[in-house]
């Protein structure tokens, strides 16, 4: 397996959680994250530690590794190398020594302090006064007989060394320091093209290894005498300004006056030797996949072509690595984009069979719910029809023969079927107009009627008329709900029409 590609799949489940940890803090390609993790023994925080603040190499490991690897040198080469390197440099080849360049992030002289416990300060209030009282008159009287200056101008105690007040400016976060430093330049030395990091050295730090960029640190003091010197003919000079601003060389200036906490616990990390100070770090993938080291060190007042020169030289030996590292994720992020894309394209395809399947399934449960509703539609129609024709074959049996013509009480009326037939029958006048209506709807049943069997009346049933009888000339209605009897609404001879209301009994009739 090449180390540009890792199998995640051959990971066990405590690695991967330890890897998808570092990744999600530290967002590093997966290879190298590996490779650093089983250097570190997959021991996430230490991982961490090492991407952020830079890989010390083990001194015991490439001691070994070199003399596992080395072979045996034979004694007869000694003399050559004495007679023909003797006036040679046998250290020309040999790259230029790069110290780790740590991960700072200022702590607030605030936090700092510590809180003892509530018994603790009570038990010490009494020595506290004490203290307090004896350093308050020792101080009155130094006040009144200087015997420190009298010390040290007869030579027997050596004055304090000055060091950087951090006190009396105020406590900002970095990116107001960084702000405030770019503001304080402005006003003391003028207008410039430099472009200052707006934000804390952490942050400077993070994204020139993120970018893989040069870092170009400068730390000054005011109280120094070569500052001045310094700023207006090194830094702001043409040749300095021009060689920052160029795009090709990928350098983030972030500077800072030791006078703020940060900019001088900055100094104390990259081992400041003298003001002012300028350090060049890089990311150093010879050392480790995760190591930032400073590859340059410019100290004390220089000039400008010296100061960019010294940069180049630096450049020009770490920039081919870089370039390695930089094609490499470049490839690597090829390879993410196609996977993404491939997996996106799969996403949608299998987003659009899903939605083919849900479609289907809509339209099957739709399907089989019309199935469903047809059928009980036709099973409550089958039912309705037999209780159609018990209810006829039951209604039958009650209506009463013609009666006589010759009778007194007696109605002759002639019925228009549906089917165009014409009968004509005697019903008596005394009967209800249902009777009308239920010869008309019995009319089949009468024709082949069977007596001797009799047919109860169908239970849960409520037969509905699906016609009506209609006189036409003039057209009157005759409502089977009416309580007159026939010989009131028709008379002693009448002609009727049976009009369908509509549904499916009038194919019945």
């Amino acid at each position: 397996m090449s180390s540009s590609e890792v199998d995640i799949a051959q990971l066990t489940e405590s690695q991967q959680l330890a890897l998808g940890t570092y990744t999600s803090v530290t967002n590093q390609d997966p290879s190298p994250a590996v490779d650093l993790l089983r250097r570190s023994e997959w021991n996430v925080q230490i991982a961490i530690a090492k991407f952020f603040d830079g890989e010390v190499p083990d001194p015991v490991a490439e001691a070994r590794a070199s003399q596992a690897a080395a072979p045996p040198q034979p004694e007869v080469r000694r003399p050559e190398l004495l007679q023909n390197g003797f006036g040679r440099s046998f250290r020309s080849n040999i790259p230029l020594r790069r110290d780790p360049a740590p991960r700072i992030v200022p702590r607030p002289e605030g936090h700092l302090g510590f809180q003892p416990p509530l018994i603790l300060t009570i038990l010490f209030t009494p020595f506290n006064l004490v203290y307090r009282l004896l350093c308050g008159t020792l101080r009155f009287l130094g006040t009144i007989i200087p015997f420190r200056r009298f010390l040290e101008n007869s030579g027997l105690v050596k004055a304090p060394r000055p060091r950087p007040d951090t006190t009396q400016r105020g406590p900002l976060n970095p990116r107001d320091t960084a702000l405030r430093f770019s503001r304080e330049f402005n006003e003391q030395y003028g207008n410039h093209s430099l472009p200052f990091f707006e934000d804390g050295y952490a942050q400077a730090y993070d994204l020139a290894k993120k970018e893989l960029k040069f870092l170009l640190v400068v730390l000054l003091s005011p109280e120094d005498d070569d500052t001045e010197a310094f700023v207006r003919g090194t830094l702001l000079s043409e040749t300095v300004v021009n060689f920052i601003n160029d795009p090709q060389n990928n350098i983030i200036l972030w500077a800072g006056t030791v006078l703020d906490s940060e900019a001088y616990q900055v100094s104390k990390g990259l081992k400041c030797s003298k003001l002012p100070y300028a350090a060049f770090i890089s990311h150093t993938p010879q050392d480790s996949t995760t190591s930032m080291s400073t590859i340059a060190r410019i100290s004390g007042l220089t000039t400008a072509s010296t100061f960019v020169s010294r940069l180049q030289a630096a450049m020009s030996q770490q920039r081919p690595a870089l370039e390695q590292v930089r094609a490499t994720k470049s490839e690597q992020q090829a390879s993410r984009n196609l996977r993404s894309e491939q997996n996106s394209a799969y996403e949608r395809s299998l987003a659009q069979d899903r939605e083919r399947a849900r479609q289907k399934r809509e339209a099957q449960a739709a399907q089989s719910r019309v199935e469903q509703e047809e059928k009980a539609a036709q099973e409550a129609r089958e039912i309705k029809e037999r209780k159609l024709e018990r209810w006829r074959l039951w209604r039958v049996q009650s209506i009463t023969a013609a009666p006589d013509p010759a009778s007194k009480h007696v109605s002759r009326i002639s019925l228009r079927l549906t089917s165009g037939e014409r009968v004509i029958r005697h019903f008596d006048s005394n009967a209800p107009l249902e009777e009308l209506y239920a010869f008309v709807e019995c009319y089949d049943v009468l024709q082949f009627r069977d007596t001797t069997a009799p047919t109860p009346k169908p239970e849960d049933y409520e037969h509905d008329f699906g016609f009506r009888l209609v006189s036409p000339m003039p057209r009157m209605e005759y409502d089977v709900k009416s309580t007159s009897s026939i010989g009131q609404s028709v008379g002693r001879s009448g002609n009727l029409i049976v009009e369908s209301i509509g549904g499916d009994d009038d194919e019945d009739d």
